[in-house]
């Protein structure tokens, strides 16, 4: 058992003094920027061609590392959930899990079939690795802030999207009726009107898809400025959500340092000298001569 709760203690973040466990962070941090590093630097042929063969050691070195960081995070996950029923499951169902697991999962996937139109579609889970850099929100407490606040705004943002949704398909079928007529190559469906819907709303617009009737440039329009206003709309949400958690972290802080600060002015003598007594005994264990 003190086995299990001391790997638990390595895996977790480091606290103050605790030096495995800060090898430990460090070591996943810079395993995760090199596996970064070397799916940039593979999409180059040469350099492809040139180090293919330190690459697949830095993958299998990577995955293997990550690999054994799951399963023990798996092990210890009834110390992290304590009071959970079923503290695995909990924590395999868990967001970092969830990226704990797509990061080594395209790994594993292709030793399950030998089927060449499962390997081709392998191509695309490979692009799952790069959720590996998700895992730094263990140890930058930036990132962490960022995934709590889309936990808590999901809602809205879900509502958002579906607005936004409900928006462009709207553009494009008034955008199908008015310009098909005169322009059907580039409004030959409501699905291919949909693509001018989305880059006119988010503001990017192309070019390669316009109106030409007075009628499709009125409603082109309305629809451009209405898009300022759909954009924006996550974009508070979000902002929001920022400002809540932090000032919920900032709360929480002074809570705990007011929590763990003693009133020395309202303690009385004998307190005073039981907290003397404590003090001067750590002081002792770290090398000063006793008072």
């Amino acid at each position: 058992m003190k086995i299990k709760h001391r790997i638990f203690e390595i895996i977790s973040r480091s606290e103050h003094g605790d030096r495995a466990s800060a090898v430990v962070d460090w070591t996943i941090m810079m395993l995760i920027a090199l596996s970064i590093l070397a799916i940039i630097l593979d999409s180059f042929q040469s350099i492809h061609e040139k180090y293919q063969t330190v690459f697949q050691v830095l993958e299998v070195v990577t995955v293997l590392v990550f690999s054994l960081e799951y399963v023990l995070r798996i092990w210890t996950a009834d110390l992290l959930y304590p009071e959970a029923k079923h503290p695995r499951l909990k924590y395999c169902l868990s967001f970092m899990a969830m990226i704990d697991l797509l990061a080594i999962l395209p790994f594993y996937l292709p030793f399950l079939s030998a089927d060449l139109r499962f390997l081709r579609m392998m191509r695309l889970f490979r692009l799952f690795r790069l959720l590996r850099v998700l895992k730094l929100g263990r140890y930058f407490d930036a990132l962490q802030v960022i995934v709590d606040v889309i936990r808590k705004s999901w809602p809205q943002l879900i509502m958002s999207i579906v607005i936004c949704f409900f928006v462009m398909l709207f553009s494009a079928i008034i955008m199908y009726e008015v310009e098909n007529p005169v322009q059907p190559e580039q409004f030959p469906n409501v699905i291919s009107s949909l693509w001018w819907a989305i880059c006119t709303l988010t503001t990017v617009g192309y070019g390669d898809v316009y109106p030409i009737t007075a009628v499709g440039r009125f409603f082109a329009s309305i629809i451009s400025l209405v898009g300022i206003g759909i954009i924006a709309i996550p974009t508070g949400i979000i902002a929001a959500g920022f400002s809540q958690v932090i000032t919920e972290v900032d709360h929480h802080t002074e809570h705990q340092s007011d929590h763990h600060a003693p009133d020395i002015e309202s303690m009385s003598d004998e307190d005073l000298l039981v907290l003397q007594g404590k003090v001067n005994k750590q002081l002792y264990e770290r090398g000063y001569p006793k008072w």
